[in-house]
């Protein structure tokens, strides 16, 4: 799967008329996936319509601006201001964006794909649960679009196929909410965001450190990644091309020999935090404080990567960990 130009946690929301059967579920999914229940379809409703879509989410849509020029054929440029993206990790309400609602088939004020049928403007990935005469109705729906998963409540595994299918489909969210954006991305310095080997690099630091979160960074280019704590760390990529950069502005600006050697051997990845990230003469002897080792990641080109840890005074505003959120979710929910 393509690797989201953004990505955290997200909100299920649970929709059936028993009380009973709603603190059931919730109870039983695994504790990281923080819900929502509604009993009432009405309110669940409303409350989706007022929480959901593309201008409404807690935070801020990306939005795009665009410049028409008067010419013989339509043309447009695009400008999208990409610190859009990382910014969004700065909003508590990150959390609450429902991205995956599970709905329960029979119910009396409107049945389960009527309420999804109302809800088909919205980006959110849709479940129905159903009993068992109820299938050919969920395959109907499922053929129409209404729907992207249906479960049989009556089956051994529900509950487990359940929260495979809420992880699958949330990712599943992010990934569409991407796909425009990240191409217009691959035309440009940013095409790693479309490629699977970086894709899977990505994967394997986020069980290596936990990460439970990403965003993608424009200067240096790579992905800001918090993991549970909000405990941030910044995956920085560069092409050949960049790395020859880096020599060139270190050369231009009478680096230490150790640095250009290093830099020459493709051996140390740099991020000189202050100005524009290259050497300047005001680093001095201490260039390596701003230096990891480069590890290779070999793609649809080359690219050199490290992860670098950053404090709190590396990024303009502190971000809400998960586990804060779910600790405050879980006590709100109680």
């Amino acid at each position: 799967m393509p690797l989201p130009i953004y990505h955290h946690p997200s909100l299920t929301v649970l929709i059936d008329d028993s009380d009973s059967f709603l603190r059931s579920v919730s109870f039983q999914l695994d504790p990281s996936l923080a819900s929502k229940c509604f009993h009432d379809t009405r309110a669940a409703l409303e409350w989706l319509c007022r929480n959901s879509g593309p201008a409404l989410r807690p935070e801020p849509a990306l939005s795009a601006s665009f410049d028409a020029y008067p010419r013989s054929l339509p043309q447009c440029g695009v400008a999208f201001d990409l610190e859009q993206i990382h910014r969004i990790s700065f909003r508590p309400g990150r959390f609450m964006t429902p991205s995956v609602l599970v709905v329960d088939y029979s119910m009396p004020q409107m049945n389960g794909v009527q309420l999804c049928e109302a809800l088909a403007h919205l980006p959110c990935k849709k479940i129905l649960f159903t009993g068992a005469a109820d299938e050919k109705v969920a395959v109907d729906a499922f053929n129409r679009g209404l729907i992207d998963r249906y479960i049989k409540k009556s089956d051994d595994d529900a509950l487990e196929r359940l929260e495979a299918e809420i992880v699958a489909l949330q990712r599943q969210y992010f990934t569409e909410q991407s796909d425009t954006l990240r191409d217009l991305l691959a035309l440009h310095d940013y095409n790693f965001v479309s490629d699977p080997a970086v894709a899977a690099l990505a994967a394997q630091l986020g069980e290596r450190f936990g990460i439970v979160e990403h965003y993608l960074y424009p200067n240096p280019g790579g992905l800001l990644m918090y993991d549970a704590e909000g405990r941030a760390r910044l995956l920085v990529l560069e092409t050949e091309e960049g790395m020859h950069s880096h020599l060139e502005m270190a050369r231009d600006n009478d680096a230490p020999p150790s640095l250009l050697a290093a830099l020459e051997e493709r051996c140390i990845l740099p991020w000189f935090r202050e100005g524009d990230g290259m050497y300047s003469n005001d680093f001095g002897g201490a260039w390596h404080k701003f230096c990891e080792p480069a590890q290779l990641c070999q793609g649809r080109q080359t690219y050199y990567w490290a992860v670098f840890e950053l404090a709190p005074g590396d990024l303009p505003e502190r971000a809400v960990g998960f586990a804060q959120f779910l600790r405050e979710h879980q006590a709100e929910t109680v």
